[in-house]
């Protein structure tokens, strides 16, 4: 029906990472978000994961714009892949629009959109869409949550939130907006984060850590302190730099998107750090230990990052002493565990005093807990509700915790990536389904096919085996070899009886061949990789790949 609303999700519904959604209604649609997925370790070589962009760019010219929630990497990192795909202008706050600017105009792609700043509370037409920017409180300055006014009611978007009473920045989210919504016009629809709906309680206020910090700070005065935190939190960076400023500190600051990072926020006004504060990180070498603070990126493990190159002693420009103390000022992100303890182990191997969330206050999340979202459903009181950002079991307690605040169980609706909705005047119920698998980028390639990534994934697990011969291209007789050549699967000079075998086996299969007339170079590669692989399983009980490398003469 011409009045009927749509949402579908490309993702961020069953996993942390890549949300992105699309709005339609009059046949235009409008994207919120735009983000990347870091990989897991069942992705070798991979270096982010995308949004499915099929469904996108099948419709760019429908598409009226992109909204950004907020300016973290999970809802805008992917913005310079997309704009290869389609056109059109982006929305967001002036922090968000910088951070998003830089890799866009890296990759050449600014003049496929226009950079539209909004402001807290602006209620602002988009193409076919009314959309109204509703100030929330994360852990990156100026997020927004987002309320669509359609022909089918108003649809809430809380982006990512919590419900932090003495932010470090005074920008609350407003609760007094959102319960006008829903005492007015009603809210007909609520998408809600979703990422700590397992969580009892209240998130603590970002203060609290900026406590923590100062405590660190008084205890080792005269030990150097380097400080590795998401590049985005300003809040977080605002706090360190207090509090070095307050014990006499000199900040330097190490890895490409802090400095970038730091300097966007400075120029906002949303970062005050006294010129005279800072230092080159180059010459904190000039000063006393207790005198220096080290701002880095790095905090997720990432394997090049400027953490991770100071805890294998890589980094050119730091070099960790004997007492240094080093903070890891954030929780890992579901997946990188085993990277952010590598490089936690390997700073300890070279002399550090490593502080990290396991052991003090030093994080605290921006995401709303069960207390805060179950006061957002009591103010919101939605008709409908599809939880939104996280794991499919956070997504599932949310669900519940919906009905339990008395929304119609038959109006909570359980999505994952690919499903759509539909309001209409019957009501919300699934919509047709859409294309949402991954889109896999490596390195300057985009697009790795999921059959890449499972030769990839044998590879990495079983090895490889290549048999290489010469034929004769008339009668199939083999001239040279085979040769067998194996990486991963068996060590060569161990394993001479099995090669001999596996020689032995692939001559008798294509004599075989031979004999039933059938020489054709499709049709022997075809036999060789049967018969090879069968003796392979066989005797070894793995499954590598088998290439087979045939030579015409």
């Amino acid at each position: 029906m011409p009045s009927d609303v749509r949402v579908s999700f490309l993702g961020g519904l069953g996993e942390i990472g890549r949300n992105c959604l699309v709005i339609e209604h009059s046949s235009r649609m409008l994207i919120l978000d735009c983000g990347i997925m870091f990989p897991d370790p069942e992705m070798p070589g991979i270096d982010l994961v995308l949004p499915d962009f099929h469904f996108l760019a099948e419709n760019a010219e429908a598409i009226d714009g992109i909204v950004i929630s907020h300016g973290h990497e999970d809802h805008m990192g992917g913005l310079a892949f997309l704009l290869r795909e389609i056109t059109a202008p982006i929305y967001g706050s002036r922090l968000s629009l910088q951070m998003a600017r830089g890799r866009i105009e890296e990759a050449g792609l600014a003049k496929r959109t226009q950079f539209i700043a909004v402001e807290d509370g602006e209620r602002r037409q988009i193409g076919a869409f009314d959309v109204e920017f509703i100030p929330v409180t994360h852990s990156v300055p100026n997020g927004f949550a987002t309320a669509y006014h359609t022909p089918q009611g108003v649809i809430l978007h809380s982006g990512d939130f919590k419900l932090d009473m003495t932010p470090v920045d005074n920008r609350r989210t407003d609760l007094a907006r959102i319960g006008a919504l829903a005492d007015s016009v009603g809210i007909r629809l609520l998408l809600s984060d979703s990422t700590n709906a397992e969580s009892p309680g209240y998130t603590a206020s970002e203060r609290s850590v900026g406590a923590t910090l100062r405590s660190i700070f008084a205890e080792h005065r005269n030990r150097r302190i380097v400080v590795a935190c998401f590049a985005s939190h300003i809040h977080r960076v605002q706090q360190l730099a207090d509090a070095a400023t307050a014990h006499g500190r000199r900040i330097a600051l190490v890895g490409r998107s802090m400095l970038r990072n730091v300097a966007i926020a400075r120029e906002l006004g949303l970062l005050t750090i006294p010129e005279e504060s800072l230092i080159e990180i180059g010459k904190i070498d000039d000063l006393p230990a207790g005198q220096v603070l080290v701002l880095s990126t790095g905090s997720q493990g990432e394997p090049m990052s400027a953490l991770a190159l100071l805890a294998a002693g890589e980094n050119r420009y730091l070099s960790i002493r004997e007492g240094d103390v080093v903070v890891l000022s954030s929780h890992a992100i579901p997946g990188n565990e085993w990277a952010v303890a590598k490089v936690m182990d390997g700073l300890a191997r070279r002399g550090a005093e490593v502080i990290h969330s396991g052991v003090a206050h030093v994080h605290e999340s921006g995401h709303a807990k069960q207390g805060e979202l179950s006061t957002l459903l009591a103010i919101a009181h939605p008709k409908s509700f599809v939880p939104v950002h996280g794991e499919y079991r956070h997504l599932l307690r949310h669900s519940r915790l919906a009905i339990e605040m008395g929304v119609d169980p038959e109006s909570v609706l359980l999505c994952e990536d690919g499903d759509s909705v539909v309001l209409s005047d019957a009501g919300i119920d699934f919509g047709e389904s859409v294309p949402a698998g991954y889109l896999y980028v490596d390195g300057v390639v985009g697009d790795i096919s999921d059959g890449v990534l499972r030769d990839r994934k044998v590879l990495a697990e079983e090895g490889v085996v290549v048999v290489v011969l010469a034929i004769d291209a008339h009668s199939g007789e083999i001239i040279t070899g085979p040769e067998i050549i194996t990486r991963g699967w068996v060590h060569a000079p161990e394993a001479e009886e099995l090669l001999d075998e596996a020689r032995l086996v692939v001559i008798n299969a294509i004599k075989q061949a031979q004999d039933g007339g059938n020489v054709d170079i499709e049709n022997i590669r075809r036999v060789t990789r049967r018969a090879l692989g069968r003796l392979v399983a066989d005797r070894t009980k793995r499954r590598p790949m088998i290439v087979p490398v045939l030579l015409e003469a």
